[in-house]
């Protein structure tokens, strides 16, 4: 079979307009891309550079880099020159900070206009980002609600977070700037849908997802898939960041794996059983390792490894690749043919060499 995950997307998409981030596209018909943020010091160029490589390696398309005080913007010049992704500056209070960030040569500026203060610092960052024929991300998060809103709402709601992402979208226009990506975030999932969809439904400006200060590991990827997931079926969301207390290279595989189950994004596809009482190999090391070599593959390709003699067959023969486990032994099938019987000491390597001619032939044309 070929990997479903690979084709075109299932999903409606909303309309929005495009905006240009460097090399990549936000919003219109490009594929929704994946982002995270360095959590290492911005002075030290190295670090930095060495997040970004491991994020994109995981598969980040673009990365967000803090730059809160102007003695950092020397720095953040030398991370976007050196980069291999677009990189985004992350700008709070300080409007010159987002000037010098601009002519420093960021790939689109990340502010919340309620915190950079009046309209006269707001044009100031307007002009720069102009200037430099880069986009602005708006971002709204329920930390930083106006005032006025929480009051009028007794609190914070759905409805209150598209209008203040209205607000600040508002202010921009009447400044003459339109190239906006839009985020509306809180930590609450269906907060996050909720405000999501209203503001879809008000506008065709490109929207960037997440689910802020999810928390760590298991608990964080799930709340997040679970958020994302919800609004990207709806055809909601441009790009997407997982936001865990984490290194950034596994917000970005989170990412990259919430993408690919809504078949959003092209990659190979690991089908593992579950294991249960009929299972006669342990199938965690071998999964794993398989897993594992997955990472270096690009190829859409549906990998499955099987521990039942149930399931374990059909599921093995109706992936690309497959490897059915047994008391001893495993078959490996390939495009539904069975093509060899190995020991099970052997197995995950078999299965992982076939895998890799597979998608070398699938690689083969393209080049």
């Amino acid at each position: 079979m070929t990997a479903t995950h690979a084709g075109q997307s299932p999903w409606p998409k909303h309309p929005t307009r495009s905006v240009r981030v460097g090399d990549v596209v936000i919003g219109g018909d490009a594929p929704v891309s994946v982002q995270t943020m360095t959590s290492s010091d911005t002075m030290d160029v190295s670090a930095t550079l060495e997040q970004i490589r491991r994020a994109v390696s995981a598969g980040a398309q673009l990365v967000r880099v803090a730059v809160p005080r102007m003695q950092a913007v020397g720095a953040f010049a030398e991370i976007v020159a050196e980069a291999p992704v677009p990189i985004i500056a992350d700008i709070h209070f300080h409007h010159e900070v987002a000037v010098a960030a601009a002519k420093a040569g960021a790939h689109k500026l990340r502010i919340n206009p309620g915190n950079i203060g009046g309209d006269d610092r707001l044009a100031a960052v307007i002009d720069a980002a102009g200037e430099a024929g880069i986009p602005i991300r708006v971002g709204v998060n329920a930390g930083s609600l106006e005032k006025d809103i929480l009051e009028r709402d007794d609190g914070v709601t759905a409805q209150g977070l598209a209008d203040s992402a209205a607000r600040s979208v508002q202010r921009m226009l009447k400044l003459n700037f339109e190239d906006m990506v839009v985020s509306i975030k809180a930590s609450e999932v269906p907060l996050t849908v909720a405000a999501n969809r209203e503001f879809a439904r008000r506008t065709d400006l490109p929207l960037h997802l997440g689910i802020t200060e999810a928390g760590f590991g298991r608990a964080a990827a799930v709340r997040a898939a679970v958020g994302l997931s919800i609004l990207l079926a709806e055809g909601i969301g441009d790009t997407i960041r997982v936001s865990m207390t984490d290194p950034p290279e596994e917000e970005a595989e989170v990412g990259v794996q919430i993408l690919r189950s809504l078949g959003l994004r092209q990659g190979p596809w690991l089908i593992s059983c579950p294991t249960c009482g009929r299972c006669q190999v342990d199938m965690a090391p071998i999964a794993r390792q398989v897993g594992e070599a997955l990472r270096e593959i690009d190829a859409p390709l549906a990998v499955a490894v099987m521990g039942c003699e149930v399931n374990g067959p059909g599921e093995a023969k109706q992936a690309d690749i497959g490897l059915a486990c047994g008391r001893g032994r495993a078959v490996i099938f390939a495009r539904g043919e069975q093509i060899e019987t190995v020991p099970i000491e052997t197995a995950a390597n078999a299965l992982i060499q076939q895998m890799q001619r597979l998608a070398e032939e699938y690689d083969g044309p393209s080049h």
